[in-house]
């Protein structure tokens, strides 16, 4: 009950703060921190405010941006039926240059999965895999 009463608030302060903001401006996404292995909660908690809890790029602050969100379902069928590990694993370390993050403003997440493990630097490295690896676990046809 907590979790999601949490994650509503979250979401709902991400809305806000994206529909006032000015384009230009870099948006702030509040990172709550999530177990390394739970890659589903880590989705949820990172990535589904623009992509959406099912992948498909229709999160409830994609009407804010410039352009839709990739269908993050669909990364193995537009790569000629494989999945590409690499380039997810880059573009969640370093940022995409997709027109819709305004720049390359899509959170990246490397620095502030790095930020929240200061100690433990293979944490963040934990962090990342996983989260690509449940990226292609949601992969449709």
């Amino acid at each position: 009950m907590r979790k999601g009463l949490v994650l509503t608030a979250t979401i709902g302060i991400l809305a806000a703060t994206i529909t006032f903001a000015d384009q230009t401006s870099k948006v702030v996404i509040p990172a709550g921190k999530t177990a390394p292995n739970d890659a589903r909660q880590m989705y949820t908690n990172y990535c589904a405010p623009c992509h959406g809890v099912d992948g498909k790029g229709k999160g409830p602050v994609a009407p804010a941006m410039k352009s839709s969100p990739t269908d993050l379902t669909q990364l193995t069928r537009n790569n000629h039926g494989k999945y590409p590990d690499t380039h997810v694993v880059a573009v969640l370390q370093f940022g995409s240059t997709l027109s819709s993050h305004g720049s390359a403003a899509m959170p990246v997440w490397g620095p502030i999965f790095g930020n929240m493990s200061r100690t433990n630097v293979q944490e963040k490295q934990l962090r990342i895999s996983n989260l690509a690896h449940y990226l292609e676990s949601i992969q449709q046809p």
